[in-house]
């Protein structure tokens, strides 16, 4: 009997599914102005597959064009100040970002109201608002997904994206 108890178990252990594969969380703060700007994400990496455009690995999303901004859990944004991005004025506190990315040369960052949802459930009736984004091409493909920001003096400064062969910034500016 405990013989056979020991290889239900065994059974049961092998025959699980094993849990999905989740991207690395990273998480980018820097200080502009004198404030603190937070974006917490995961991390996807390419791995040899196209990720945007037409085929691309976002573009089987349910919200496609509409990207999450990273993997798994929405990508979340906090500031400590009152900021104006690219000209939308963002309030002191927490959101969720998302880029529109319906041309693959021309993006939009969409600034998101609803918090702590997975990535892949967007209300465009929560949207702050949509501004768009500076693109340019790194000089080598960008294997993961990283966020940067950076101040460039007083109290402006980027935040900018970059994956695959895209790089995507808006300009921010603390009040």
């Amino acid at each position: 009997m405990k013989t056979l108890l020991t290889l239900a178990a065994a059974a049961a252990l092998f025959s699980s599914p094993a849990p999905a594969q989740q991207s690395p969380k990273a998480t980018e703060t820097g200080t502009i102005g004198g404030k603190t700007i937070t974006v917490k994400y995961s991390s996807p990496a390419v791995r040899g597959r196209k990720i945007f455009g037409d085929g691309g690995r976002i573009s089987s999303d349910p919200n496609y064009p509409v990207w999450r901004a990273g993997a798994d859990s929405a990508t979340s944004f906090h500031t400590d100040a009152d900021l104006d991005i690219a000209g939308l004025s963002v309030p002191k506190g927490d959101y969720t970002l998302y880029v529109d990315i319906k041309d693959p040369d021309n993006w939009q960052l969409i600034v998101n109201k609803q918090l702590g949802q997975w990535g892949l459930t967007y209300t465009p009736g929560r949207d702050l608002g949509r501004v768009k984004m500076n693109m340019s091409k790194p000089a080598a493909p960008v294997e993961n997904l990283k966020y940067t920001l950076a101040s460039t003096g007083g109290n402006k400064g980027t935040l900018q994206l970059a994956w695959e062969n895209h790089i995507a910034s808006v300009p921010i500016t603390v009040k």
